[in-house]
């Protein structure tokens, strides 16, 4: 197991997993700062063949992330600053980001940290976690929140939520399917690492395929998707469908046997 520490952000590795932990006391707000150091270290789990899913936490029981350092905003940081590659947190924005990531959240989750979320592909939570998108009591808008939520809860539950503000609890983003699964505290990290670890054993390619399928189809008409994909048109199907790894599948299923997956 490798560990790593820089600033507010420490990393743990074990097999094809990166576990990556926000630690900013009090809250785990993120400053500019924080958001740069967390860019690199998604970037860099994008880029290592090696790494196939991903972890997101936060130390601590009170607080998964708050969003804005507000402490940081009054000493200069800029609400338009440089948030670094991935964007604030360094996921929202990262381009070609083609591996899982799961969201373990623990306690107050709201504002930029409810987004920093969002922006996983799974989110577990604990029964103490809390939700919010305050941004409107500050006279600001949660922007990506405001593209992201109406396109995967109903219209008017997201605009509920976005207009007023409101706090909801764990079983309301279970409802809304926000979240995959609701844990106790205790529970939750070792969920995540069992959710990672079914995914570790899982086809990286296919996983690769899936997320830019998803991504590049969001905003386009089914058909004109579906033949992106038929014509292989989209790196991660052109490589998939000429790969080790679509062999092997065919070959495992008719030995009746688990396949190996060489992620080549």
């Amino acid at each position: 197991m490798e560990m790593r520490s820089e600033g507010p952000i420490k990393t743990r590795r074990e097999g094809a997993i990166l576990e990556v932990t926000l630690d900013a006391p009090k809250a785990n707000a993120i400053s500019l700062k924080t958001s740069r150091v967390m860019g690199e270290v998604f970037r860099d789990f994008r880029d290592d063949d090696s790494l196939r899913v991903c972890i997101l936490r936060a130390a601590g029981e009170k607080f998964f992330c708050p969003g804005w350092d507000l402490k940081a905003a009054a000493d200069g940081d800029a609400v338009d600053g440089d948030y670094g590659v991935g964007g604030f947190g360094g996921l929202q924005e990262l381009p070609n980001l083609n591996k899982p990531v799961i969201a373990a959240v623990n306690g107050i989750c709201c504002g930029g940290g409810l987004e920093l979320a969002l922006s996983a592909d799974l989110i577990l939570c604990s029964a103490n976690a809390t939700f919010a998108l305050p941004e409107i009591r500050s006279g600001t808008v949660a922007d990506a929140a405001s593209i992201k939520l109406p396109k995967r809860i109903p219209y008017h539950v997201a605009m509920d939520l976005l207009l007023t503000g409101r706090w909801f609890d764990a079983e309301e983003a279970l409802r809304w399917g926000i979240v995959k699964e609701i844990t106790t505290s205790e529970e939750l990290l070792p969920k995540a690492w069992d959710l990672a670890r079914l995914l570790e054993s899982g086809p990286p390619l296919v996983y690769a395929a899936i997320k830019e399928v998803v991504r590049e189809a969001e905003n386009m008409r089914f058909q004109d998707a579906l033949n992106r994909v038929s014509k292989r048109l989209l790196p991660t199907v052109d490589k998939l469908y000429s790969s080790e790894d679509q062999l092997e599948g065919a070959k495992a299923f008719a030995e009746k046997r688990d396949p190996v997956w060489k992620g080549r």
